[in-house]
């Protein structure tokens, strides 16, 4: 009953797969995922990386459609790059805590407290708040953005606090910081970290600016409070990255755990520890294989963005790729 059992079940997958290839010619489509994606998402996917750059991919591809498996913001900035496309994001309830943290009122309201102040937004933001924005940034290039606005202009930085602190300490400016958090790298605390580290004194401690710890973790690293290899802050293309450059052969990565699918395929030789298992992003888990050949085959849910909207989210965009256009991360360390 066993045996039977599971080849139901893998002739079931081998079907879904069938389908899923056959709309995706059928509808000219190109499949994105996003680092943090189930496994077997990212398998099908043409691109896997992060959120800016798979809406450079689905730009610059010669597909109409695009199937972004990913949360609703990145679906949204991809209609934004590519405005003649259709858009779906396979479960429109795949959102995102920290972009949730503001809106375009909040950001309004908050400008008119700051009359002459340069908005630099996250990308983890809703096209609103995009519009309303001088500058879009990335993980990857937020430092860049920052250094490039004048010393004596003042700075709204949204809407993630522990970004905002990590780009303060690195930069040396002082930035009017948005109190916005991702649940998920805000539960990885530095005391799990520590523990972590003193399980595998020879890993690599890799952290995503986005943690709350990354900050403490810097500083008693740099200090000498805790003995070990390099503490690495970066994106997490920046993580996929210096895995594969790295001497270290164990590395601890603290950000949601899917990633660890990628760095595992990637550096087939090394090892990767989630510094919490429990980092896991319930929106990024909304997407299932069946929930993609489903959106292929009903051609929805489709993501739109208001084209006056878009238009000025595009200008944020565009004003951040001409400081900082796509390329390898800058990595902070402390050894």
């Amino acid at each position: 009953m066993i045996t039977v059992e599971r080849d139901v079940v893998t002739e079931g997958r081998t079907q879904l797969l069938d389908r899923i290839g056959r709309l995706r010619q059928e509808r000219n489509a190109v499949i994105l995922a996003h680092n943090y994606q189930r496994p077997e998402v990212q398998d099908i996917a043409d691109f896997v990386g992060d959120s800016l750059g798979l809406s450079q991919q689905a730009a610059a591809t010669d597909a109409s459609v695009i199937v972004f498996c990913g949360v609703h913001f990145m679906a949204e900035t991809a209609a934004i790059l590519s405005p003649r496309k259709t858009v779906l994001l396979p479960d429109l309830e795949a959102g995102c805590s920290l972009a949730a943290t503001i809106d375009a009122d909040q950001l309004r309201a908050w400008r008119a407290q700051h009359p002459g102040a340069v908005v630099v937004s996250y990308v983890n933001t809703t096209a609103e708040v995009k519009a309303l924005s001088d500058y879009c940034c990335t993980s990857s290039n937020a430092e860049a953005v920052i250094r490039s606005i004048p010393a004596d202009r003042e700075i709204l930085f949204c809407p993630d606090m522990f970004l905002g602190a990590h780009l303060e300490r690195v930069t040396g400016r002082r930035l009017h910081v948005w109190m916005g958090e991702c649940h998920v790298h805000a539960g990885i605390v530095p005391e799990r970290l520590d523990a972590m580290r003193r399980e595998h004194p020879d890993a690599e401690l890799l952290i995503h600016p986005e943690c709350g710890c990354t900050s403490s973790t810097m500083y008693r690293m740099s200090s000498g409070d805790i003995a070990g290899p390099a503490t690495v802050v970066t994106s997490t293309e920046g993580m996929i990255r210096r895995a594969a450059d790295s001497p270290a052969s164990t590395f601890i990565v603290a950000t949601e755990v899917g990633i660890l699918h990628r760095m595992r395929e990637q550096s087939p030789g090394k090892r990767f520890l989630a510094a919490s298992e429990a980092a896991v992003c319930p929106y990024m888990k909304k997407i299932t294989l069946e929930k993609v050949a489903r959106s292929l085959e009903l051609m929805a849910p489709r993501v739109t963005v208001d084209p006056a909207v878009a238009a000025q989210a595009r200008g944020a965009i565009d004003r951040m790729l001409a400081i900082a256009p796509s390329g390898p991360s800058r990595i902070s360390t402390a050894a």
